[in-house]
């Protein structure tokens, strides 16, 4: 391929991205960090975040965004929630007309309530959007093993193109023209993980664990619903399929963040101790305000904003499931 890509964000996911598509196309990848710039270019590694993997020796780093962007066909954004508006803001003098922006990130601003690729229709408008999502943790990915990913935009010609830019070996890329389901799926499955991990944390067994993802899914597909998305996205690689990565393995930040509630330190001192973001704990507030403003029950993520902001304890949450009584299958609760 003759596109140029830019990677911006030089966390797991980030260079993961970066390393897949720089083996199809030209790619260079900002991070704001010096010394991630050189290592990259120098070391083809990026130990911060992915230790002891080797990267492309064809994918370059940059750490001047402008010319990072300068020349590039497709822009893709890899850079948590809370700096998403504020990187983007630094394109709009150096992005060229009508290149597409993709966006990689699983949360919801905070404030505004706006998914990443409304963000980007705010910040750049006039450029085609999508989202790149789905059950992918970086480090098997990086390690050599299977994984597939979801590629949403509304656009089909452009969807198309990039399929080809994101697909690589191993890794599979998907299409769907549901941007809204999509984006939603890769947000509210890192609340439920939270949840899930303070079971997991608990003792809870995988009846448990069962029953908290397949209900978890329940919710977040009703409120996504709501919200715009197609209800077929959810049991898809987006929905379904986000989940129960996110939910049951140990590379999991936001598993990890139910469990280490679990054992009673607070969302602040989990934050402080860990090197990336865990979305779940700045998308929990968030959902539970759409899901009140759409009318829709979401207990398991007030079971979650409870424990987060200290209102209540995981041992509680659950001892409080067992004393709900349970309807239908098609209700909540």
């Amino acid at each position: 391929m003759n596109l140029t890509v830019a990677v911006l964000g030089g966390g797991s996911w980030g260079t993961t991205v970066a390393h897949l598509v720089s083996r199809n196309t030209n790619t260079v990848l900002w991070a704001r960090n010096p010394e991630t710039v050189a290592e990259i270019n120098t070391k083809h590694t990026n130990e911060t975040y992915l230790p002891g993997a080797q990267l492309s020796p064809k994918l370059k780093a940059e750490s001047d965004i402008t010319v990072a962007v300068a020349q590039a066909d497709v822009v893709v954004m890899g850079v948590p929630s809370q700096h998403f508006r504020s990187v983007l803001n630094q394109l709009s003098g150096c992005i060229r007309p009508w290149v597409p922006v993709i966006s990689l990130t699983k949360g919801l601003e905070i404030g505004s309530q706006l998914r990443m690729t409304e963000i980007i229709h705010e910040v750049l408008p006039g450029h085609p959007t999508g989202v790149l999502t789905g059950p992918n943790l970086a480090r098997e990915i990086m390690a050599g093993q299977a994984a597939a990913s979801v590629l949403a935009m509304k656009d089909p010609i452009i969807m198309r193109a990039l399929q080809n830019v994101f697909s690589s070996g191993l890794f599979r890329c998907y299409t769907n023209p549901d941007v809204v389901g999509c984006e939603l799926g890769g947000v509210l499955k890192n609340v439920i993980a939270i949840a899930v991990g303070m079971g997991d944390g608990l003792g809870a067994g995988d009846n448990t664990r069962s029953a908290l993802i397949t209900r978890g899914l329940s919710e977040i597909s009703r409120l996504g619903v709501a919200l715009g998305g197609q209800s077929e996205t959810f049991a898809g690689l987006a929905g379904m399929g986000d989940m129960i990565a996110t939910c049951t393995s140990d590379k999991s930040r936001n598993r990890t963040v139910g469990i280490e509630l679990a054992k009673g330190r607070t969302a602040q001192e989990i934050t402080d101790s860990m090197f990336m973001v865990a979305e779940g704990l700045k998308s929990a507030p968030v959902v539970l305000s759409l899901a009140a403003e759409h009318n829709i029950e979401m207990p398991i993520v007030q079971d979650v904003y409870k424990v987060i902001s200290g209102e209540s304890s995981p041992s509680r949450i659950f001892k409080g499931l067992l004393r709900v009584a349970a309807g239908a299958e098609s209700e909540p609760g």
